[in-house]
């Protein structure tokens, strides 16, 4: 029962923040939403930010957990903001808030996830030191992190899976010059 309840607080603050911005959002709202009381809320949560918190914490989890078998960065970024590109009103909720930096700081996890997890794979049999892969997934990391905040600051008007459908394109047409580089 105690699952149930706490799935069904998340569901009605992720519905609330589709509909209205964070901070016009009340642990009261929530409770009517969800048909509880507040003490049962305050049992299962300290707060809305603790709220939201786990609810990003549980993605990032999945995402770590499931057994996909990625083949490339752009797959793995897809894979990855999945859970953004559903929920788009209520994250641009939270990142207009107050608490944008809990969203911020699950981002920057993902990106880097989902840039070692591609790395993992792409250097499997390469001679590429460890100081060069940590100084490519450094940059892979920021370039993500980066392209997802511009898109979130324009108001998440652009299409970022193809903004990263072509930025892998031209990645690929310039991995022979990494070569040289980066001889494998």
């Amino acid at each position: 029962m105690a699952n149930f309840t706490k799935d069904a607080i998340k569901e009605s603050f992720l519905n609330l923040l589709e509909i209205k911005p964070y901070n016009q959002i009340t642990v009261k709202d929530v409770v009517e939403e969800c048909g509880i009381n507040r003490n049962t809320f305050y049992y299962h949560f300290a707060d809305l930010p603790a709220l939201f918190k786990e609810i990003l914490d549980e993605q990032m989890d999945m995402l770590i957990n499931e057994d996909s078998d990625i083949s490339n960065l752009e797959e793995s970024f897809n894979h990855a903001v999945k859970f953004v590109m559903d929920n788009k009103k209520a994250i641009y909720h939270i990142y207009n808030s107050i608490n944008r930096d809990i969203f911020e700081r699950y981002l920057m996890r993902v990106c880097d996830h989902v840039v070692k997890k591609y790395e993992r794979k792409a250097f499997e049999n390469s001679s590429i030191t460890d100081r060069d892969k940590k100084l490519i997934e450094k940059h892979y990391k920021y370039v993500l992190f980066g392209a997802s905040i511009d898109w979130l600051e324009s108001g998440m008007k652009s299409d970022i899976q193809g903004d990263i459908h072509t930025l892998c394109k031209i990645l690929n047409r310039l991995q022979p010059y990494m070569q040289e580089y980066f001889p494998g």
